[in-house]
């Protein structure tokens, strides 16, 4: 137990008569509002993802005119995809713009990203699928206008595998309950 104390504590230990310094364990470490600023930051880019689904869902007059919502049958991806059709993959990406599969899978996207972000529930798949479509609507956006390589949707990536790697979402979430259902302990990659 002095050992335990010791270590929490950044203290030092006798080993073969002299004092040797003990790290201090991670939990001693880690500021006791880590865990907030994480979920803020979850519940902030869940916040994200679910206006664009809406937004494009019923056109609320942001990103999408107010009478080209998808529930108004309004395309979703064709904005942005026909948009990149002189980048340097553009034919690839504005050849998939408008069609149903693709509205359909980037608006499911969209909805499960923000949905599991705002529970705290699910977040290794979120940060893989969100990830993976930043990744894809930063290669649509290649060359970048302001820098070389970097933008918001790698950022965003990068905030992702945070939010999973860190649990996020047992901090104001659902996501510890999530972790001790029969589901998850049997298929843990739903975390």
């Amino acid at each position: 137990m002095a050992i335990a104390e010791g270590r929490a504590e950044g203290r030092s230990k006798p080993v073969e008569g002299r004092q040797v310094p003990v790290p201090p364990t991670p939990e001693a470490v880690t500021p006791k509002g880590l865990p907030y600023i994480w979920a803020v930051v979850r519940i902030a880019l869940g916040w994200i993802f679910l206006w664009a689904f809406v937004d494009k869902l019923i056109g609320l007059g942001f990103a999408t005119p107010a009478d080209r919502g998808w529930l108004d049958g309004g395309s979703p991806t064709t904005g942005f995809l026909k948009g990149t059709a002189e980048n340097a993959l553009g034919g690839v990406f504005s050849g998939l713009a408008g069609q149903a599969w693709v509205d359909w899978l980037f608006m499911l996207g969209l909805l499960g990203i923000g949905g599991a972000l705002i529970l705290g529930a699910g977040l290794r798949i979120a940060a893989v699928t969100g990830g993976l479509l930043m990744v894809l609507m930063w290669a649509a956006e290649l060359p970048l206008a302001n820098n070389p390589f970097m933008d918001d949707h790698i950022i965003y990536a990068l905030v992702l595998a945070g939010l999973a790697v860190a649990n996020a979402g047992d901090t104001l979430g659902i996501g510890r309950w999530w972790a001790s259902t029969e589901l998850v302990q049997r298929f843990p990659f739903l975390r």
